[in-house]
């Protein structure tokens, strides 16, 4: 197993995987699935439990003790969560489900239009790519900065500069696809030129610190579950605050308003974070988020960090020298094949001795038969698949007509023939993931030799 220095006083990686994370040796688990979810530790189930069998928790919109106890648990949630990030006051976190959900509030409400553009990466999560729709129906332009082939951006200063009129500039800190680390430096410039910046920070964040002083994104998106697997209903909207004055709610609800007229037709919404969390928040799972955050300080996100980056290299290095007799590469990976300016998510093919694709159903299910833990698919990310697998515009247009309602990846790849993939396989490494792990991963790709 991988050791990497720590800060004094806090136990190491793993450590932390023997006693926070045993039950993945017990059932002989490797995971290398953190890009969909992290793991919970088992100190943050003890202290959830602890906090809901000793208190008394009710809904906060009421002043009575129990509500005041869901209140002050929120309150000190929002706080640590401004900690982490590094946000000063002018920034506001706003609750939600998770990171989809903190998107579609800035889509929902952006006051989008002409003279108010939407400029995205071809790199994004669809998630964010849904923006589309909504800028579209309101009459702006919508352009996206391309790809090149490593999957890094092709020339974005230069490409944002001419995107259009400047409204709401989208892109993903960490690619939820390759990994590839697209350059915080785009959020400054961005905003120089007049754009709002949504960051997507949900893959990012698990396993590297996101300063907001430093990097001064107008609205950043995250869900919990990717940073420390429990509770998986809670994400935030982190906002400045005048960019969260700067959206135009399509509707209210209950928790939103400081008052609403039937007879008059009128409302008013509450300022900040309140007008944005509808309904009654998920306080029992807010309060879980404390010890979600103790976790991560126990580990120290610096040694996070630099442990996730040390598997990943061994495992883009390992994976690269699988050869058939032949000589012929057994992987090919999509992005860039070594740890520079990358996060620690790999997406890969396997291919036979005549360097063709092997379906990564095929090799998903014989990792999964030996408790090898990877997902397969193209992660909805359609834009970095498309660059990845140098999909045709024109043929890709044929055969969606043609499979029409029956669609399916299956179809898909007969449609665009073997030498085209139609998917990948992902592997992404965390706080509990091994040397042993990678290991194991390795063993599953070679049986294809």
């Amino acid at each position: 197993m991988l050791t990497h220095p720590i800060a004094a006083g806090r136990p190491s990686i793993a450590a932390l995987r023997r006693v926070e994370f045993a039950r993945l040796d017990d059932s002989g688990v490797a995971y290398l699935d953190y890009a969909g979810a992290a793991l919970y530790g088992m100190s943050q189930l003890r202290t959830h439990t602890s906090q809901l069998s000793r208190g008394v928790f009710g809904n906060p919109h009421s002043e009575h003790g129990a509500s005041r106890a869901s209140t002050n648990a929120i309150a000190s949630a929002r706080r640590r969560v401004r900690a982490f990030f590094d946000a000063d006051d002018n920034y506001d976190v706003v609750f939600t489900a998770n990171a989809t959900a903190a998107i579609k509030l800035v889509a929902e409400s952006y006051p989008f239009g002409p003279g108010a553009d939407l400029a995205l990466t071809a790199d994004n999560h669809n998630s964010i790519n849904g923006l589309r729709e909504l800028a579209s129906r309101a009459g702006a332009g919508v352009t996206y900065l391309p790809l090149r082939d490593d999957l890094r951006l092709h020339h974005p200063e230069a490409q944002l500069a001419n995107a259009g009129s400047p409204g709401l500039f989208a892109f993903p800190a960490q690619s939820n696809f390759s990994g590839v680390h697209h350059p915080q430096s785009l959020v400054r410039y961005a905003q120089e030129l007049g754009w709002h910046v949504l960051l997507d920070a949900a893959a990012y964040v698990p396993s590297h610190a996101l300063s907001l002083r430093a990097c001064p994104a107008d609205f950043v998106a995250v869900s919990f579950y990717k940073m420390f697997g429990y509770p998986t209903g809670v994400g935030a909207l982190i906002a400045r605050r005048d960019a969260l004055a700067s959206l135009r709610r399509p509707w209210f609800a209950g928790g939103t308003v400081e008052y609403a007229s039937v007879q008059l037709g009128r409302h008013r919404l509450r300022a900040d974070h309140e007008a944005f969390e509808d309904g009654t928040a998920n306080y029992l799972d807010i309060a879980a988020l404390e010890a979600g955050f103790d976790l991560l300080e126990r580990a120290s996100l610096d040694a996070l960090t630099a442990h996730v980056r040390a598997l990943t290299q061994e495992l883009l290095e390992r994976l690269s020298a699988i050869r058939h007799s032949n000589g012929q590469a057994a992987v090919r990976i999509y992005g860039p094949g070594d740890g520079d300016r990358r996060g620690g998510t790999v997406a890969f093919n396997v291919l036979d001795r005549f360097g063709v694709v092997i379906p990564y159903q095929l090799v998903e299910k014989r990792a999964d038969a030996v408790r090898v833990h990877v997902r397969g698919g193209c992660f909805c990310n359609p834009g970095a698949a498309e660059s990845a697998f140098r999909l045709d515009a024109e043929r890709m247009a044929v055969c969606f007509d043609r499979l029409g309602g029956g669609f399916s990846i299956p179809r898909l790849q007969r449609c665009l023939g073997k030498a085209t993939a139609a998917g990948a396989l992902r592997a992404s490494t965390g706080l509990a993931t091994t040397s042993d792990d990678v290991s194991r991963l390795v063993d599953v790709v070679t049986s294809f030799l």
